[in-house]
């Protein structure tokens, strides 16, 4: 039917067939799906990481409860990102090369992190850590834990700023940093206790988010708009990302840095400082961390005391695995020896009680299972489930004399399976080029069977009453590195490292 000669409507009788309206595609990263964090921890560079207990495979013990307030969500504050040339008189540019602009971009980009880090440590002292003391939400004893040596922080970034903020000409170019950063350098070590207590903060601060009152402040502030949407965790752990991008800093000075400039040499000798201070501090917090873990191990018997524990001052890596029976463990590996653990509360504390007896990284046999390999615990279990419930399994094994066990172990995925299998065997690699170690024959032996039968059965029923877990995220940085690395050596059958 046309009207008028201007539309042409066509009737047609209405249809009760519900159709699915089109989403536009605004952008490119509508596209791509989320990466799940995969349940394993390196600890091979401890700083690159953010410290994280959560794991999806696990319900959140910590998530809003039911007196959390729901109210619509506020204006968050954003924070600009600034540029040089934007900053200052764009005319001074006309008298530089493209290269000086770069240089004086990352040089300015170095100050303004200051800046930033500085406003954010001050935010955290002055929104939480100041309010839960007045309002006895924690107590002082508590709020020192978890903050740490935070307040020592700022002064010692705000004397960095005022020096970058004297050598700046009025018209905003800087000439040189070099010198300035030789002699501020070595300030940060006194990040070293700071980094070494965040996996006890963590933890600290994640037991008391069970408090109605301590979750409903965080709540609260996370709400406001000065927070960014950033939680309480994310403000204290600003210092240790700000120094491991120290390095990233300096060379990209150091890379507009013409060869005949008199900060080359000077840049060159500050990136080595920092290189230094990041390894040490690196070192000294796995050390803590690794120390931090062993504390938290309960040992059912004293049988199952082992000094390649005792010994160890690393955690190659850490995570949640399920057996063929559906039970979640929580496996350490340890520099010389694989520990399973179940996670239980003991006196309010996450903790990790022992499994079965520990297992020496050179006497374990890793055996890669292919997909439907594994049969499930129960026929029926085995007969009901789907194909997700028997993929991903790899075993350990091991054998001494009249004592023996073996797990087939399951990751949350294919990714996951692999980065075990790797740490495990570059585990085994390492253990096997140091040499025989004494410490094998200085091992406490196994208990009789019988009390290990009994032990395993108040395990049971400890686990039955337990509802905590631990789990980690955000693989270590050098991940890519390691791959490569090992993959030269295929001909030895030597996977990659994670």
């Amino acid at each position: 039917m046309v009207l008028d000669g201007v539309f042409n409507f066509t009737w047609k009788e209405p249809s009760n067939k519900r159709v699915k309206p089109l989403s536009r595609v605004t952008s490119l990263a509508s596209l791509i799906p989320p990466v799940r964090a995969t349940p394993l921890k390196r600890f091979s560079q401890t700083l690159q990481r953010s410290i994280s207990f959560r794991s999806e495979s696990r319900p959140d013990l910590f998530s809003p409860r039911p007196w959390t307030r729901n109210v619509p969500p506020a204006n968050t504050k954003r924070r600009d990102s600034k540029l040089w040339s934007e900053t200052f008189d764009v005319c001074v540019n006309h008298m530089l090369t493209s290269k000086e602009i770069k240089r004086q971009e990352a040089i300015f980009e170095l100050s303004q992190g200051e800046e930033d880090l500085i406003e954010d440590l001050k935010l955290a002292k002055k929104a939480y850590h100041d309010p839960m003391l007045k309002l006895s939400i924690m107590t002082e004893q508590e709020l020192n834990q978890i903050f740490g040596t935070l307040d020592s922080l700022i002064p010692l970034h705000e004397d960095l700023l005022r020096r970058l903020q004297e050598v700046r000409k009025p018209d905003g170019s800087t000439d040189h940093v070099g010198h300035i950063l030789v002699g501020w350098l070595p300030c940060l070590n006194s990040y070293d206790s700071y980094c070494s207590n965040q996996v006890a903060a963590k933890a600290l601060l994640d037991h008391k988010k069970q408090d109605h009152r301590v979750q409903d402040f965080l709540q609260r502030c996370l709400e406001s708009p000065f927070s960014r949407k950033l939680d309480l965790w994310n403000f204290l752990d600003i210092p240790r990302s700000r120094l491991v991008k120290y390095p990233l800093l300096l060379r990209e000075i150091l890379r507009h840095t013409p060869n005949d400039h008199p900060d080359q040499q000077h840049l060159e000798e500050a990136i080595n400082i920092i290189q230094g201070i990041v390894a040490e501090i690196n070192i000294k917090t796995g050390e803590s961390e690794c120390q931090y873990y062993k504390e938290r191990l309960i040992y059912l018997e004293e049988g199952q005391r082992d000094s390649l524990i005792d010994n160890s001052r690393a955690v190659c890596c850490h995570g949640e695995l399920k057996n063929n029976r559906g039970v979640k463990l929580h496996v350490f590996l340890f520099e010389e020896v694989l520990v399973i653990t179940r996670a239980v509360t003991h006196n309010e504390q996450l903790c990790y009680q022992l499994y079965r007896q520990p297992i020496p990284v050179r006497e374990l046999l890793l055996e890669d299972l292919q997909d439907g390999e594994v049969r499930l615990g129960g026929s029926l279990r085995g007969a009901f489930s789907n194909n997700e419930r028997i993929k991903n399994f790899f075993r350990v094994s091991f054998k001494n004399g009249s004592q023996s066990q073996t797990h087939s172990l399951q990751a949350n995925d294919s990714f996951n399976k692999q980065q075990w299998l790797n740490c495990i065997r570059q585990a085994q690699e390492k253990a096997a080029c140091a040499g025989p170690a004494g410490g094998l024959q200085a091992r406490v032996p196994v208990p009789p069977h019988g009390r290990r039968g009994e032990a395993l059965e108040q395990m049971e029923q400890s686990d039955c009453e337990s509802d905590c877990s631990m789990d980690t995220s955000e693989l270590s940085a050098d991940c890519e590195r390691m791959e490569q690395t090992n993959s030269c050596e295929s001909q030895k059958q030597i996977e990659t490292n994670v």
